[in-house]
């Protein structure tokens, strides 16, 4: 097999990734690689990505890595995909040690879905589960509670021609501890309005007296062909599903209910779109928000996991 390392993927190796990619989805019911990584490889790449591919004899890409080193903090992290027809032949193993080689000890590796191959490969590489983020889902069927606005709080629809510069300032302070969202540029909004799910009467911002203090912005999956978000949704052709896709609230203004008031304003919209089902994604260890979509009648669906290398103490090492 042969194992490249590029800074960026031509057309052809980009247009064989996204294959590979589609191909894992429709095996496992889930897309291998986070939605950040999969709109930067469909615009070619971005300048701090490195991609790695593993082609077999016959010169066919089977398989792909994608390392970020942008956050200095909590260390480079990647995402692997295998061909399905590619697997329990090595593939993954040796994406993930020239991973460690390129990216050393404090690599961070994703896995979508918490398959049980991922959950072996970690395993038997040395590596431990560090992070955990819980899908939910909810039926819009179901009657929902009532909201109410105060008088003294509004709520709009974003304008990109208005609202981006304040919406940028906002989500960096709603996800300052937060190791993706806080890196968002205008080029990373830009790459989601661009896409063919975009709809900026779903984005919703809170003001109050004229100042931004919360947002919630929907998404609809299965409209466009390419959205699947777990083994459930083993066909091309399921319903399309909502998604609290991002909701935050100025810390400023964090307890006065303004997460819940933004996600009924965000499920009532998707109802009103005839969507059935709504979802959103929650930190593992985030209890407060995994309360307050349990009490608005969410449940727990599916997983992804971040693994790290364990760290094993020397007897002379202190505790």
């Amino acid at each position: 097999m042969n194992l490249q390392c590029h800074e960026h993927l031509d057309q052809r190796r980009q247009k064989a990734v996204l294959a590979i990619v589609q191909a894992a989805t429709e095996a496992d019911g889930i897309n291998p690689i986070s939605e950040h990584v999969a709109l930067h490889l469909r615009a070619g790449g971005d300048k701090a990505d490195t991609h790695f591919t593993l082609s077999n004899n016959d010169g066919e890409i089977i398989g792909y890595a994608h390392l970020d080193e942008t956050d200095k903090v909590a260390g480079p992290s990647a995402e692997i995909v295998v061909h399905p027809k590619a697997r329990r032949q090595g593939v993954g193993r040796i994406l993930t040690q020239e991973l460690l080689k390129v990216a050393g000890s404090s690599l961070r590796l994703w896995s979508h879905g918490e398959l049980a191959e991922s959950e072996s490969l970690a395993s038997a590489l040395g590596f431990i589960r560090v992070r955990e983020v819980i899908q939910m889902r909810r039926s819009l069927e179901l009657p929902s509670q009532k909201f109410e606005l105060a008088s003294s709080t509004t709520i709009d629809r974003f304008d990109p021609e208005q609202d981006t510069e304040e919406w940028l300032t906002l989500n960096r302070r709603v996800f300052a501890d937060h190791p993706e969202q806080s890196n968002w540029t205008a080029y990373d909004l830009a790459l989601r309005m661009n896409e063919p799910w975009f709809e900026p009467n779903g984005f919703f911002l809170a003001r109050r007296n004229g100042q931004c203090i919360g947002f919630c912005w929907t998404k609809v999956h299965g409209e466009t062909g390419h959205e699947h978000t777990h083994p459930k949704d083993q066909d091309h052709g399921h319903d399309p599903i909502g998604e609290i896709y991002v909701i935050g609230v100025d810390p400023d203004f964090q307890g006065q209910g303004l997460g819940r008031l933004l996600t009924l304003v965000g499920m009532d919209y998707l109802k009103r779109l005839g969507l059935r089902t709504v979802m959103l994604y929650v930190e593992g260890d985030n209890i407060q928000a995994q309360k307050l979509y349990e009490d608005l009648g969410f449940t727990s669906w599916g997983k992804d996991v971040m693994y790290r290398q364990r760290i094993v103490q020397s007897p002379d090492t202190p505790n």
